[in-house]
């Protein structure tokens, strides 16, 4: 009798108990919502029904998803697996809830959801400024993808030939995978068009398309470009860290030009990242795992650089698994003339040339010219004779001197070989534009439409440095 006295007793003060916490709950400015391991409410106290606007009572024993037709709490129930902070809409509104297993024995017997809040009309504040925020971000992220955006796709590569039909088949194929792509061709040959074209097509186009140039940066900061820095990493160093090149790339392209130019002591530390996909900052512990395609290109031979030890066999295996070789535009100059029309088209802003025409002879002069800067150098030829033309014909006197008969050394197919006069013409060429911009190396450079860096590799090749 005394024991059924006090289990009696013990029973009531737990009710008692059970009861005054749920009045606690009831009065707490927090939704609160409770389902079994099946995802059955068994519990809303009174704030969240009325944000709800529900009968709390008429709740109970419904599934969650009658409740709250977009919950998660069931398969909270069914994974066991918590969702901090979690992003949720209600009326159209932006929320962050959270959604906490309950487990006994290592089992799912129930999932706790909850929404902080003052009150609804506090919550209604906080979500709206919530959204507001979240538009901006979004406008933010447009306008920063539109700076990163690719501007050239399959369309902007001009040409009939067979070659360059081929390469456009094989960057084609290339865009339907994420495999690394080398990409090889003089310079001017149009590397970076294929390369974004490439990314344009891919799956990765909503994401960034990041450009390296491997050419112009300086040794001692490649490290810290490619893969960023902490704050305080070394003198002279952002306050706040940077973020690298391939932490930018994320989920995009990076496009490493020039790769032959990559310092030997780079090499290996690159290749680890291609094959791990993880990095370090300069100055930092934390490991940082990038999701990006690669794409590279160079205008030199890697064979020659492999065999001098000034290039990575292991590397270069890694980044040549798709090869796509862009021939030079002597090679196929029945690509000339589609070229000239599209650079007419793109410098009057219409679509053709129907206001200017083009002399006979003038087709025949281009198209018989060895183009040394390949495309590039063809664009800067159409931009140069647009910019001084008087009337709408083009004239051979109106093109630069070299392309008819400037030149001092005359081009033959006797004497020497091929590769040979083709070294005198563009010694020549480059002897030209040296003393018209009055040995302005940059502005020579400008005028023969290539980069001043490949300008003074050049001159060093013909033997014009002194």
């Amino acid at each position: 009798m005394r024991s059924t006295s006090h289990r009696s007793v013990k029973r009531d003060s737990l009710l008692q108990r059970s009861d005054l916490f749920r009045k606690i709950v009831d009065h707490m400015q927090i939704g609160v919502i409770v389902a079994d391991a099946k995802g059955y409410i068994v519990y809303i106290n009174d704030t969240y029904a009325r944000f709800l606007e529900l009968d709390p009572n008429a709740q109970i024993g419904r599934h969650a998803t009658e409740v709250v037709s977009n919950t998660r709490l069931h398969i909270v129930a069914k994974t066991g697996i918590p969702e901090i902070n979690y992003p949720h809409q209600f009326k159209d509104i932006g929320y962050l809830v959270q959604r906490i297993p309950i487990k006994e024995d290592e089992a799912v017997i129930a999932v706790l959801g909850l929404v902080l809040f003052e009150n609804a009309s506090t919550a209604n504040r906080l979500a709206e400024k919530l959204t507001r925020l979240e538009t901006k971000l979004a406008l933010y992220e447009k306008q920063l993808a539109s700076l990163r955006a690719t501007r050239y796709t399959f369309d902007h590569i001009i040409g009939r030939s067979r070659a360059l039909k081929s390469a456009k088949k094989e960057a084609m194929h290339a865009a339907t995978n994420d495999l690394p792509v080398l990409i090889t061709g003089e310079s001017g040959t149009g590397k970076e068009l294929f390369a974004q074209a490439i990314h344009h097509a891919s799956s990765r186009k909503s994401y960034p398309f990041i450009r390296v140039n491997c050419a112009a940066i300086p040794k001692d900061l490649f490290e810290s470009e490619l893969f960023g820095y902490e704050k305080g990493a070394y003198t002279g160093a952002n306050a706040k860290g940077k973020p690298g090149k391939f932490e930018l790339a994320h989920l995009g392209t990076i496009f490493l030009d020039e790769i032959g130019d990559l310092p030997v002591e780079m090499q290996p530390k690159l290749l680890r990242v291609l094959e791990s996909r993880e990095f370090e900052r300069v100055g930092g512990n934390r490991l940082i795992r990038s999701d990006f395609r690669m794409i590279a290109a160079t205008n030199q031979d890697l064979g020659k650089l492999m065999e001098a030890r000034q290039f990575r066999k292991d590397l270069f295996y890694r980044i040549n698994v798709i090869p796509i070789k862009i021939s030079p535009l002597r090679e196929r100059r029945g690509d000339i003339l589609p070229l000239v029309t599209h650079f007419l088209g793109q410098s009057q802003g219409a679509p053709s040339f129907s206001e200017i025409r083009m002399d006979k002879a003038v087709a025949t002069c281009l198209k018989g010219y060895s183009w040394p800067g390949n495309g590039r150098e063809l664009l800067n030829v159409i931009e140069r004779t647009l910019s001084s033309l008087d009337g709408g014909i083009i004239t051979v006197a109106d093109l630069p001197l070299y392309l008819h008969g400037g030149l001092k050394t005359p081009v033959s197919a006797s004497g020497s070989s091929l590769r040979e006069k083709l070294f005198e013409a563009e010694r020549e060429v480059i002897r030209q534009a040296l003393k018209q911009a009055g040995h302005n190396k940059s502005r020579a450079a400008r005028t023969l439409g290539i980069h001043r860096t490949l300008l003074y590799r050049k001159m060093k090749l013909l033997g014009l440095m002194s």
